[in-house]
């Protein structure tokens, strides 16, 4: 049996253990947190630059991301793109669009209609040096015509917002994300039906896939308030895939966190100025959107089917949209939450 003298020096060795045992599983883990710092970082696709941004309003206050999903179908194949109902139209197009807020009062995040009728600002086109006056357009028109800086400048222009940061998901990474974290659960008030999207859901409580994820936010035809309907489906869906996405049981899992953030940086176009550190930053705000402490809105509208000559669109309520953009410039609060 081991004597008092033995046990006395195993006590003193078992603190430095402990203290070794600490320090090796810190190295641990902080090197494998900068391993996929790295590894992310690699991955992620500084495309945009909004320095080449014409005619900038000032700063405001708190910090406004623009957040697009395109119609892109890069990292698809064709059956993808038959089983996703995508059609095979080259180049991307917006599919949807909104100004995520964040600042003293919390996050807003508004939607801005792809059907709006908006002032295209002048804009040298790279393609053809060309430099068009200022016309009337739906806000879609702006990123097919001059891709994302168009679209950041056209929406400064009706805002006066300055837009910060920008990030744009194309189809194949908002499907590979939602399967990477087991899918989203969504409780729909009534079934969705859409031929065109492929949207087939039934009425209730039900956890979709990324291929029904994608036809609910895209489907629009059977929504009373078409393109509006389309935009608030959008955001309460965006709200329950951060909500989901920042569950610990994702989070803390490496082997489910990593497939999540690799999903995502696939298809991720993002502006030059934005790290990891702005995206963990957008992805804060978007929680708090989703837990509730934040707003959800859609641009004010005064008329959903203003008849114009590229088909019917969105006309925004001029004095309301003012005011709700200029309290976000002032991180001033908007209103009801949710």
């Amino acid at each position: 049996m081991p004597n008092s003298a033995d046990e006395a020096t195993s006590r003193r060795r078992w603190p430095r253990r402990l203290r070794r045992t600490v320090v090796v599983l810190l190295a641990v883990v902080l090197l494998g947190a900068a391993s996929t710092y790295g590894w992310a970082w690699s991955r992620l696709n500084n495309d945009v630059d909004l320095v080449k941004v014409e005619h900038r309003p000032a700063p405001g206050k708190g910090t406004n991301y623009l957040i697009v999903g395109s119609d892109s179908r890069d990292g698809l194949s064709q059956q993808d793109k038959k089983n996703l109902h995508t059609g095979s139209a080259e180049g991307r197009r917006t599919d949807s669009m909104m100004i995520l807020h964040t600042g003293a009062h919390g996050a807003t995040m508004v939607s801005l209609p792809r059907d709006s009728w908006v002032t295209l600002p002048p804009f040298t086109y790279p393609m053809t040096g060309k430099r068009p006056g200022p016309s009337k357009n739906k806000l879609n028109a702006a990123f097919s015509l001059g891709g994302p800086e168009l679209l950041v400048r056209t929406i400064e222009h009706n805002t006066g917002l300055r837009i910060d940061h920008y990030a744009e998901i194309g189809f194949a990474g908002f499907v590979n994300v939602v399967d990477s974290v087991g899918g989203v659960r969504m409780c729909l008030d009534k079934p969705v039906k859409d031929k065109k999207s492929g949207a087939d859901l039934k009425a209730g409580c039900q956890t979709l896939d990324g291929r029904q994820a994608l036809a609910f936010v895209r489907q629009r035809h059977q929504e009373a308030n078409g393109d509006l309907g389309r935009s608030q489906n959008q955001q309460k869906f965006l709200a329950a895939l951060a909500k989901r996405a920042a569950r610990p049981d994702q989070v803390f899992v490496p082997w489910k966190s990593l497939p999540t953030v690799g999903a995502g940086l696939d298809t991720l176009i993002v502006d030059k100025g934005s790290d990891l550190r702005t995206l963990m930053s957008l992805f804060k705000a978007m929680k708090q959107v989703a837990g509730g402490d934040g707003n959800r809105l859609n641009v004010p509208v005064a008329n959903r089917g203003l008849a114009t000559s590229k088909g019917d669109a969105l006309k925004w309520d001029e004095g309301r949209a003012k005011r709700l953009f200029e309290r976000l410039r002032n991180d001033q609060p908007v209103g009801r939450r949710g």
